[in-house]
């Protein structure tokens, strides 16, 4: 009995030493609840923890900089150091030298991605990093760029998920007579040529400061990220350092620090202000920048694709091959961008549903809303221009990727993404000019191929409002000159431009899309994206029309799609 006694009491101390310990914990505020991979930022945190147990492990991604973090083992900088535990570093497409190239800037940004500290969590801590410094040569150094981005590309058997670029090259610095941002410098083609053929999500950082470092941040195929800071003690307002935006200003920065054309470069924004970070002697410090947005991104695709990579442990028995609602389309590049970019905070849930339960209200400079933009009321914007479809949230992410693969040949759920192909090629002809009847069933196929219907199962509620997005990439070609497959110091890209895909929102009943209750209809953009409220309580459907053919008659598409059924 005195023993249990003994016992008792035991229990009751630690169970009061708790009880003050949380609440002075409270009190004093939650370090990791309130910092930017917190509640009060992506909401990562809550995927680290039962029953998701998620930290990225496994999962390989990339840093590319003009420096490098520094590597336990072989760098002094990082001898008492010993919170990071990097894969492997390289100086451009070879083994890093020992003490030589390691930067402060790249460590920080490591940290984010893959901090173990106590006080200072990575968004995704069990991901493997493959770090690689460009160096900083004395004319341009783009090539050199390219070279380390593909050697990071095809690190862990060419297994890498998303690629971080936390820098870039200045405008003035481009080689090119009178360049601007249209895509055409080398390391923006790099970019695109390598997110397609090594199916990487490249992650770069938005342009920010005069001049800026504004290539590769007009690429088509990768995610370009802003940064927010805090309000009221919540991320959820652009910075007034970011640019790339030509609000106030117009022409003047047109192809400078924007894209040229109406084509926009935001693809969505991330905690960026007064962000901690580890320093190379592991102390935590603080800074603010797009430099510090990008790879709470990057780190979030790891979370995701190690959630995938378990569903596809079961999904994809040998010999049956895959079963949706997960194949390997789960890794692809296009599926993680449309994933990303739809499932982004706008506008602050009610506890209806009606916003899809979004956990915050995201406010541009001027205080608007995603609400008060042309992109909400402007079916050929897709995007906003300082926000671009909203802030990220990693657990909304989790929610959107989660809920799986759904093919068009069937009703799909309220909440989905997809894979798929759209066919826009030119049917055969009879002889002397006329349709042949063959000829008229191949037209009628072509018809159907070069558009993809996706007919969700149950009404949607009125007032309520659909998020979907549509992803496709731009086809850069490398002009290999020795022919071994590999971009090499003195080779070049050929730009293929962009097939044009069109996105609409219809009535399952309706087949012509003059009748859709809404569109995004960019031509310029390589994503669509819709944020529109249901007019009446009743079946919709998705359609992804191939619009125009630039380049090949087969455009592979991902699409994401978050809706509220009725009660």
């Amino acid at each position: 009995m005195a023993r249990q006694q003994i016992l008792g009491r035991l229990i009751w101390v630690t169970g009061v030493l708790a009880t003050i310990w949380v609440g002075k914990a409270l009190a004093e505020g939650d370090p990791f609840r309130s910092s930017s991979i917190g509640e009060a930022g992506i909401d990562a945190i809550r995927l680290h923890n039962s029953p998701y147990n998620l930290t990225g492990r496994k999962i390989a991604i990339g840093q590319v900089e003009i420096g490098r973090p520094g590597q336990f083992g072989i760098d002094k900088a990082v001898a008492q150091n010993r919170v990071m535990s990097l894969h492997r570093v390289f100086y451009r497409n070879a083994p890093a030298r020992i003490n030589t190239n390691v930067d402060g800037h790249a460590q920080n940004v490591a940290s984010i991605m893959i901090s173990s500290a106590k006080a200072m969590r990575g968004v995704a801590p069990g991901a493997r990093l493959y770090s690689s410094a460009a160096g900083t040569p004395k004319r341009y150094g783009q090539p050199e760029e390219c070279l380390s981005a593909q050697h990071i590309a095809m690190q862990n058997g060419g297994d890498v998920r998303a690629i971080n670029f936390s820098f870039g090259e200045a405008l003035r610095q481009d080689p090119r007579p009178k360049p601007l941002l249209d895509g055409n410098a080398l390391l923006t083609q790099c970019v695109d040529w390598s997110a397609r053929v090594h199916n990487v999500l490249y992650v770069v950082a938005g342009n920010q400061g005069k001049g800026g470092i504004s290539i590769p941040t007009d690429n088509y195929n990768g995610i370009n990220v802003a940064f927010t800071n805090r309000l009221e003690g919540v991320f959820r307002k652009v910075d007034f350092a970011n640019l790339g935006d030509p609000t106030g200003v117009g022409a003047m920065i047109e192809g400078v620090e924007s894209n040229v054309g109406p084509r926009r470069a935001i693809g969505l924004v991330a905690p960026g202000n007064e962000i901690t970070m580890v320093s190379l002697n592991g102390n935590l410090t603080t800074s603010s920048g797009t430099s510090f947005a990008a790879p709470h991104v990057t780190a979030t695709a790891a979370l995701l694709q190690e959630y995938g990579d378990r569903q596809l442990r079961s999904s994809c028995k040998k010999p049956s091959g895959c079963t949706l609602p997960w194949s390997l389309d789960a890794r692809r590049y296009e599926v993680m961008k449309a994933v990303l970019l739809n499932s982004t905070d706008k506008i602050k849930d009610d506890g209806r549903g009606f916003h899809l339960g979004m956990s915050r209200t995201i406010l541009d400079k001027n205080n608007h809303t995603w609400l008060e933009s042309d992109a909400f009321k402007n079916p050929r914007i897709p995007l906003n221009v300082q926000m671009g479809t909203g802030q990220l949230n990693a657990f909304r992410a989790y929610q959107q990727f989660s809920s799986g693969q759904w093919s068009p040949k069937t009703p799909v759920p309220a909440i989905g993404w997809d894979y798929g192909t759209v066919n826009l090629g030119q049917p055969d002809r009879g002889e002397g000019g006329k349709e042949s009847g063959e000829a008229e069933k191949g037209q009628q196929k072509a018809k159907r191929e070069n558009s993809r219907d996706y007919v969700l199962e149950k009404p949607l509620q009125k007032g309520s409002f659909v998020s979907i997005t549509l992803v496709w990439g731009r086809l850069v070609e490398l002009v290999d000159k020795n022919k071994n497959g590999e971009f090499d110091i003195g080779e070049s890209f050929r730009d293929r431009g962009l097939n044009n895909l069109d996105l609409y929102l219809m009535r399952a009943e309706d087949e012509d899309v003059r009748k859709s209750v809404w569109s995004s209809i960019s031509e310029v953009d390589s994503v669509e994206h819709i944020f529109h409220q249901i007019p009446e309580t009743e079946r919709y459907k998705i359609r992804v029309v191939y619009q125009q053919r630039v380049n090949e008659p087969n455009q592979p598409y991902a699409l994401a799609w978050w809706t509220r059924p009725a009660n």
